[in-house]
């Protein structure tokens, strides 16, 4: 009996060596944490606790002359967590594996967004980690809510023509930057090295505005088919949280604007006589057949901020909530794979 006991836990251990697991975090830190009182304690308090193997930022500013990813590893550092990381503007990476090389494909300039790309290896198998904060301006989604994606001054009517807010959706740099992004990706899947994306887009999945959400958060009836997601999607990429839950209905994931309790109402909406909650905030990733997506959560608050109002989601949406000050007027992303 004992032999067999200690047949099956060496049998166990055996399978287990043969698989492993592997975290990723996306977070807009809201200019670095800055935007809240004790905000960049906090937010080193929560990446810490996540423990994820590679973390996405976006809104890294430097500010004071400082290098944001310096900083922060070594706040963690002196949580028990070990990083690396390089210099980067506006997005930014950090990976618990040594980076063996990294590169800007879209290069900040004149607050029209970033991607930056770190290559590891993951005990012998090579990723191309991807951070992404996209175009700000022309965020078209706020058209449909009554309101200008530009200045966020309201508009005598919502627009709803689909050509109209496509037209203005690709003024933006959002489409270029993620473009410049597959071209670069589809090199690094040559390689043979798993790929993965994650950023504040700002703008929606077509997996969000469907026949079946088109009633809902201000929608007024629009089915569109977003263009950053149409783009990922066309190219093989693959939505984590939208793989992981389907139904937009029962699982919106809306993770902007979130609530962060102890920020004013007031300067956490940009549209407050709105419903302006969206999911603008992804981990994509390249789908390959040793790779598993074992789960897919919201991290942060449930609260959310709606016509100017603070709510709790009352959705099927999973949360992993902060222990303590939420630093960020966004909710990020955790996903999580298994690698055969």
């Amino acid at each position: 009996m004992k032999l067999l006991l200690l047949l099956c836990l060496v049998g166990g251990l055996v399978a287990c060596q043969g698989k492993k697991e592997v975290k990723f975090l996306q977070l807009n830190v809201w200019q670095e944490g800055t935007s809240v009182k004790d905000g960049y304690e906090a937010l080193a308090d929560e990446i810490a606790r996540v423990d994820a193997d590679f973390v996405m930022l976006s809104e890294v500013r430097n500010y004071k002359n400082t290098r944001f990813c310096d900083r922060i590893t070594e706040s963690l550092k002196e949580r028990g967590k070990t990083y690396y990381s390089f210099y980067s503007y506006d997005s930014g990476l950090l990976s618990k594996y040594p980076i063996k090389d990294s590169a800007t494909i879209f290069p900040e300039k004149g607050d029209h967004g970033s991607i930056y790309k770190l290559v590891a290896d993951m005990d012998g198998q090579e990723v191309a980690v991807y951070t992404a904060h996209l175009d700000y301006l022309n965020c078209s989604y706020y058209l449909v809510r009554g309101y200008s994606g530009s200045n966020w001054r309201r508009l005598d009517s919502a627009v709803v023509n689909v050509d109209s807010l496509l037209a203005d959706n690709v003024a933006s740099q959002r489409d270029d930057a993620i473009r410049l992004f597959i071209a670069d990706a589809q090199k690094e899947l040559a390689k043979n090295r798993l790929v993965f994306i994650g950023g504040d887009f700002n703008e929606p999945s077509h997996l969000d505005w469907t026949e079946a959400t088109k009633d809902s958060a201000d929608h007024h009836g629009v089915v569109i088919p977003w263009t950053v997601s149409t783009l990922l999607e066309q190219a093989g990429f693959k939505d984590a949280y939208r793989v992981f839950y389907s139904d937009p209905v029962k699982n919106p994931g809306y993770t902007y604007p979130a609530d962060a309790p102890t920020v004013d109402v007031k300067r956490l909406t940009w549209a407050p006589e709105s419903d302006e909650r969206e999911r603008i905030d992804f981990i994509y990733y390249f789908p390959a057949e040793k790779l598993n997506l074992t789960n897919a959560v919201i991290f942060g608050p449930r609260g959310s901020i709606r016509n100017n109002e603070r709510i709790v989601e009352n959705t099927a949406d999973v949360f992993v909530e902060p222990l303590g000050i939420w630093p960020t007027d966004h909710k990020g992303v955790i996903a999580e794979f298994q690698l055969k």
